[in-house]
């Protein structure tokens, strides 16, 4: 009866295990191939790579020169880094004349003289006057010319200039440009007295004065310029 019993056991083991075994077998087939699904094999066919790479290029517009266009190219490239230095020198000769012809005539532009201008004073050898009269921005322009012909150097101080309407008011303006000194025998400098446009509603004309600083042995007094609008 041991024996027999002990047959019996392995037996149902047996059959146990070669049960399960099948059944693991068959779900991992159908589990298998059910993940497969859709998978091919790639085509390793030489005629099918051809033809692929030939519609790829087609489509990027990938197109090939002929010999006679590359060999143009090739020319000109060599005839453009073959030139002489002469040849670049005198381009750039050229390039040099053609700006300087461009900028003769804004150089030979001269501002027209305005009708009553330019209003001059002179004193100790420095010279004021007032080159013309222009509204703009809000404001009255006086373009101003300052030159000392003296033998010593003059200071002036901007915040004591004077000026005054036709009817004896004082207007205030400010300065733009004028130098704060005049070197002797120097130059002619130019600069800007701003008037408020406000301030000169019913005004004709108006007057500057001032004197150097802090000796003050010179005035220098324009009178009678025009502003009418």
């Amino acid at each position: 009866m041991r024996i027999n019993s002990t047959v019996l056991l392995t037996l149902t083991l047996l059959t146990l295990m070669l049960g399960s075994g099948s059944v693991s077998a068959f779900l991992g087939f159908d589990i298998g191939s059910k993940a497969l699904k859709g998978v091919t094999t790639p085509d390793s066919r030489p005629t099918t790579k051809f033809s692929s790479a030939k519609t790829g290029s087609s489509q990027h517009g990938g197109t090939l020169l002929k010999e006679e266009e590359i060999l143009k190219i090739v020319k000109a490239r060599i005839e453009g880094k073959t030139r002489t230095k002469s040849e670049k020198i005198e381009e750039e000769d050229e390039e040099i004349a053609t700006n300087k012809q461009k900028q003769k005539p804004q150089e030979e532009i001269k501002e027209k003289p305005q009708e009553g201008f330019p209003v001059t004073a002179e004193s100790g050898g420095v010279n004021f006057s007032v080159q013309s009269a222009r509204y703009s921005g809000g404001a009255l322009q006086l373009r101003v010319n300052m030159q000392n012909k003296g033998k010593d150097s003059v200071r002036f101080l901007y915040s004591f200039l004077d000026i005054t309407d036709n009817k004896g008011r004082t207007l205030s303006g400010s300065t733009d440009g004028l130098p704060s000194e005049l070197p002797a025998n120097g130059p002619t400098f130019s600069g800007t007295v701003s008037i408020p446009t406000a301030l000169l509603d019913d005004v004709k004309s108006i007057s500057l004065s001032i004197t150097d600083y802090p000796a003050q042995k010179l005035k220098l007094e324009v009178s009678d310029i025009p502003v009418g609008k």
